[in-house]
């Protein structure tokens, strides 16, 4: 077990009020293709930024003392750039004029803060909060940010720093595009997100003070749309089309999408890698949804004494997990029973999955799904098998991908998942010799990578990857497999 001293000597100072002045630039990144001469190929160089955008002391305390555990320098190398990558290049912490915390993250290359990456970008500092109170005020910012995010719009799934801005990039989008939304793709993991992160800092602070009108507001905007969703209703509020070559970006029947059959579950025009849906309810999203809004309805007990609201709570909750258990399982002629990835209610199946969480993948990860469940487990022979659509394998590794960026492309996130639900050592060592190869020797987890040239690979500043790898790592020496990673895992290259 890792036990590490984490005193906090960074104080927070407040600023009267938000300067909304660009702070992030745009990087325009698509397919990189790295040459063998490039001086980023100096060997375990450093590759953490000099000038910061936040510092934790609890964080550079735990960097000093996992290097020091560790014994292969590849594996040093980049845990120290990937663990803190969120905190040194991603974030903007401010206090309001209320006093109220405000932090805004965005994704790496692309200036703007998804709900669903923003959440799982810190995910792996929870740990350290109580240690470090300028750390708690960050997380606590990040919360409050994405309840105000949620209220803007609660179809959107990306946000602008500024609330009265409007973002230039998919302002033509055919939908109903408003003021400090950024993208306006349905996701549901998107109404997820916040509610994991916020249930988590409580476990972890037992700091009550986010849970106050605002939350309220959110838990309730959030039941409203995912009612309307189950399509009990008929018509849908919510249509988006996009001008685009990418048909994996946009919406069918004039952005309506694929009819629905309500059967308890929440419809969803987009997944969790932005791509649109086939079917419409997607099952490793709703299996996040019942789970989220179970922790939400805790949270309505025992802190807002709120019962009538955590009573809708439970009741969708319980509608979800019928649905997917009635319509979510479906028998496999070689698996035998596993979830299928979407389905519509009508008796349309779709057998797949994609890298991006939730994934059927990381159902444990994101659920109350033990690995040890028989239909996981048969699942997860599924996905990491060529029976899966979009599981690649080639010269440089294997893994999972989708078609958000395109075939033959693996994304390191599912070697990373497939790690964080495993308990098989063999199975890990496998995984961290990929992630270790797979690299481009950057330093760095990226988006992707080509199954036959890890140097051809998407997204140089992908932080959600990076903080995912460390988490990972972590989450290692505390089970005590601190001898796992300092075996020969990697060949010094």
């Amino acid at each position: 077990m890792l036990r590490i001293l984490l005193i906090s000597i960074f104080l927070v100072l407040p600023l009267v009020s938000i300067n909304c002045s660009p702070l992030f630039i745009l990087k325009e990144t698509s397919f990189f293709t790295l040459q063998k001469d490039s001086s980023i190929y100096r060997k375990y160089s450093t590759a953490r930024p000099s000038n910061r955008a936040f510092t934790s002391s609890a964080i550079e305390h735990c960097i000093d003392s996992v290097t020091h555990l560790l014994t292969n320098e590849k594996l040093v190398w980049m845990f120290s750039n990937c663990f803190p990558n969120t905190l040194d290049t991603t974030v903007k912490y401010r206090c309001l004029q209320n006093g109220d915390d405000d932090t805004f993250i965005i994704t790496g290359d692309i200036p703007a803060m998804w709900l669903r990456d923003s959440g799982a970008q810190v995910w792996p500092y929870l740990r350290f909060v109580k240690k470090d109170l300028a750390l708690r005020h960050l997380v606590r910012g990040v919360i409050r940010r994405q309840l105000r995010c949620i209220l803007i719009d609660p179809y959107a799934n990306a946000f602008t720093e500024c609330p009265d801005s409007i973002s230039p990039k998919w302002s033509n989008d055919y939908t109903e595009m408003r003021p400090g939304v950024f993208e306006r793709k349905y996701e549901l993991d998107s109404q997820c997100y916040p509610i994991r992160l916020a249930h988590a800092y409580w476990k972890e602070t037992q700091d009550s003070s986010v849970f106050d009108s605002l939350w309220i507001n959110a838990i309730e905007t959030i039941l409203k749309t995912m009612r309307k969703q189950q399509c009990k209703e008929g018509d849908n509020e919510y249509k988006f089309q996009r001008t685009t070559h990418a048909m994996h970006d946009t919406q069918s029947n004039y952005g309506l999408g694929h009819p629905a059959r309500p059967c308890g579950m929440i419809a969803q025009a987009f997944r969790p890698s932005d791509d649109c849906t086939i079917f419409p309810y997607n099952i490793p999203g709703n299996i996040m949804a019942g789970h989220s809004l179970a922790h939400a309805a805790e949270i309505l007990e025992k802190v807002n004494v709120n019962y009538k609201l955590a009573r809708e709570c439970r009741q969708l909750s319980e509608e979800i997990k019928k649905g997917v258990e009635t319509f979510g399982i479906v028998s496999h002629p070689h698996y035998g029973n596993i979830y299928a990835y979407e389905v519509d209610g009508y008796g349309g199946v779709l057998l797949m999955d994609d890298a991006n969480i939730p994934s059927l993948l990381s159902l444990p990860y994101i659920s109350d799904v033990a690995i040890s469940d028989s239909i996981y487990q048969n699942t997860r022979r599924f996905v990491w098998s060529t029976d899966n659509p979009y599981f690649f394998s080639g010269r440089a590794g294997e893994g999972i991908g989708g078609p958000h960026v395109g075939m033959h492309y693996i994304w390191p996130m599912s070697l990373i998942m497939r790690a964080l639900t495993s308990t098989d050592d063999k199975e890990l060592i496998i995984c961290l010799q990929s992630l270790l190869h797979t690299d481009g020797d950057t330093g760095f987890i990226h988006e992707a990578f080509h199954k036959d040239d890890s140097r051809r690979f998407t997204r140089s500043w992908f932080a959600w990857g990076n903080t995912l790898f460390g988490e990972l790592i972590l989450k290692l020496i505390d089970e005590g497999k601190l001898n796992l990673l300092n075996s020969s895992i990697v060949e010094t290259k």
